[in-house]
């Protein structure tokens, strides 16, 4: 019978990972599968991270400076 040990840790240096628990019996073959957890990339990162991005970015916070550019939008009308 097949049992799985699940189990979250850090990364330690050099890419080592320490897996610890009292039900693996010593000499036991075992297969390993590392599920990496992506790294979400920040709401500002994102938006500033290409040129295109930055410049409707700051397009858009100079537009909020002048009232006559703002487009009202009734919830009726949507």
């Amino acid at each position: 019978m097949i049992a799985g040990i699940r189990q979250k840790t850090v990364v330690g240096e050099g890419g080592k990972i320490e897996v610890s628990s009292p039900e693996l019996p010593s000499g036991a073959l075992v297969e390993v599968i590392i599920l990496v957890e992506p790294v979400e990339q920040d709401t500002t990162e994102y938006l500033l991270s290409t040129e295109a991005n930055r410049n409707h970015l700051l397009q858009a916070l100079r537009d909020l400076e002048d009232p006559a550019r703002y487009i009202y939008v009734s919830p009726a009308d949507l």
